[in-house]
């Protein structure tokens, strides 16, 4: 009976600890399988570059917040909605750069913040047709608009804002795997505006030697939410407590704020 108490004492100022435990308790513990995360071609957050290595901002973060807490890491590159099934179907895994939302919020395990997330609604800046908008239900509601096609990445956060706003898939919106394809199209005409991040809009233009100037911002779609990284909902709470001390360890030193100067300025 004694030993039941202590036991159970021991658990009770474990888990009163929080992340502080995290910081304190021995690596040796912590589960020895490596983690798998999965994420999507998102850059600079989340990309394969021509060597086929995995990059980005997110990906270099997450292995320095491995490396702190002295964990094994495996990272796939994965369209996004496959992404999203292959770490539902793994209790150790990691799926990012993920947009915390209400309804997502008891499907995982939250770590972050990773970075701000800044989503607009581009054209390009010749369609002098298409004006600035108030707010989405002027697609819907002003006559000029009607018709127009919005390029969105499939099964994404922003594909849901637009679609609880009335506009159908098939119909007003058109869904692709990634943002690249989507801005190919909006350069070749085949649709009239597309939803991007704007340090991501950028990027893409660089890529292809155009200037950001090439887009014009229409409507700014959300700026109130984050990128965040989910775990399993089944994850052990000693590895999300460990990798949040890691990244609270790497915005102390400076480390986070390096790495991102290096992807954001």
């Amino acid at each position: 009976m004694r030993r039941r108490e202590c036991t159970l004492a021991g658990l009770s100022v474990y888990l009163g600890l929080g992340i502080a435990a995290a910081q304190t308790r021995p690596m040796a513990a912590l589960p020895s399988a490596p983690l798998q995360a999965f994420t999507e071609h998102l850059p600079p957050l989340n990309f394969q570059d021509e060597a086929g290595q995995t990059a980005g901002f997110s990906s270099e973060l997450l292995r320095m917040m491995a490396a702190q807490a002295r964990l094994e890491l495996d990272i796939q590159v994965q369209p996004w909605p496959r992404a999203v099934q292959a770490a539902a179907a793994q209790s150790n895994s990691i799926l990012y750069s993920l947009t915390r939302l209400p309804e997502r919020e008891g499907k995982y395990r939250w770590v972050g913040p990773i970075s701000e997330r800044r989503i607009m609604l581009y054209s390009l800046s010749k369609r002098r047709d298409i004006p600035a908008l108030k707010d989405l239900k002027d697609l819907r509601e002003l006559p000029q608009l009607r018709g127009l096609k919005v390029g969105v990445v499939r099964e994404s956060a922003a594909a849901r804002q637009l679609q609880s706003e009335g506009l159908r898939a098939g119909e007003e919106l058109e869904l692709a795997l990634d943002d690249g394809s989507n801005l190919r199209k909006l350069l070749a005409s085949r649709m009239d505006l597309i939803v991007l991040l704007d340090w991501a809009a950028a990027w893409h233009l660089k890529q292809l030697r155009l200037d950001y100037s090439t887009l014009r911002p229409v409507l700014e779609l959300d700026t109130r939410h984050s990128y965040w990284y989910g775990l399993h909902p089944d994850s052990d709470d000693r590895v999300v407590l460990a990798l949040q001390a890691a990244l609270d360890q790497l915005r102390r030193d400076g480390r986070y704020a390096r790495l991102r100067q290096r992807y954001f300025s």
